[in-house]
């Protein structure tokens, strides 16, 4: 009995290696990002003609490097999401009118991609769909019934304005990697900036499959005097209103107490 028992434990340890292999407890442990930001805030102001944000890091190992597949970086920059409707014109009886329209719930007021390379060649379709990385991907799902049968053409030329706008790009190359180590991105945002928070998002990848990823925000908002009108304006309409007709009568008797002095 006891030799049977004895010789149980041996077979169950000598399986337990395995069975903790396949469970993946055995693994070399992976690669970590360790990240920065060289501002975690922007004021907007009068004089506000767009800004640089630096998001820079490392990744860390416990282990030699694996060998094999490349490692790939992928940096975005997400601004605050909002619902928008697109509509198409179709010229009816020479008269350019809405024919159809697509509403989104959710689309990102600036969306920022940058990468070592394509993205095509360092990213997984499957790993795209679950993280929603590429641009047309970064838009939530559709509100409300839909009146057309393909929707494509309405996202592409929303992503196509906003790209000339500069509010939507896709930078290959935008991440610098050395030594597969030390990584830098450099973002630069116009003056049509949304006020809200920001989402910066960075993907470490080997084999277009997802090893690590790093998350962080930047606050945009109005400062100042512009701060403060914004505020009155959505707390205080009643005295904003009186104080803009103020403004106004006192413009206008200003006007034309110069026109009668020049006169």
């Amino acid at each position: 009995m006891i030799r049977a028992l004895a010789l149980s434990l041996a077979l169950f340890s000598a399986a337990l290696p395995a069975s903790a292999q396949e469970n993946g407890r055995t693994e070399p442990p992976g690669e970590q990002i360790v990240a920065g930001l060289s501002r975690d805030n922007i004021g907007i102001t009068a004089s506000f003609d767009g800004s640089q944000i630096l998001i820079y890091g490392a990744v860390k190992r416990e282990a030699p490097e694996p060998k094999g597949d490349q490692l790939s970086v992928i940096v975005t920059l997400e601004g605050p999401l909002g619902p928008i409707t697109i509509r198409r014109k179709s010229r009816e009886f020479g008269i350019w009118v809405n024919t159809s329209s697509v509403g989104v719930a959710a689309a990102p007021s600036y969306y920022a991609v940058a990468t070592t390379g394509p993205l095509k060649e360092i990213l997984d379709p499957k790993v795209d769909v679950q993280q929603r990385i590429s641009i047309p991907l970064a838009m939530r799902a559709f509100s409300g019934p839909l009146q057309v049968q393909d929707t494509r053409p309405f996202t592409e030329a929303m992503v196509r304005i906003r790209e000339q706008q500069g509010l939507y790009k896709l930078e290959t190359g935008g991440v610098h990697l050395v030594d597969d180590t030390l990584f830098r991105a450099d973002f630069d945002l116009p003056a049509n900036l949304t006020e809200g928070s920001y989402k910066t998002r960075i993907f470490l990848l080997r084999g277009g499959m997802l090893v690590d990823q790093y998350q962080s925000s930047i606050e945009v908002q109005k400062v100042g005097l512009e701060r403060w009108l914004y505020t009155l304006a959505h707390q205080q309409a009643t005295l904003y209103g009186l104080l803009s007709l103020a403004l106004a009568v006192f413009a206008g008797w200003a006007a034309a107490a110069i026109f009668r002095f020049v006169r």
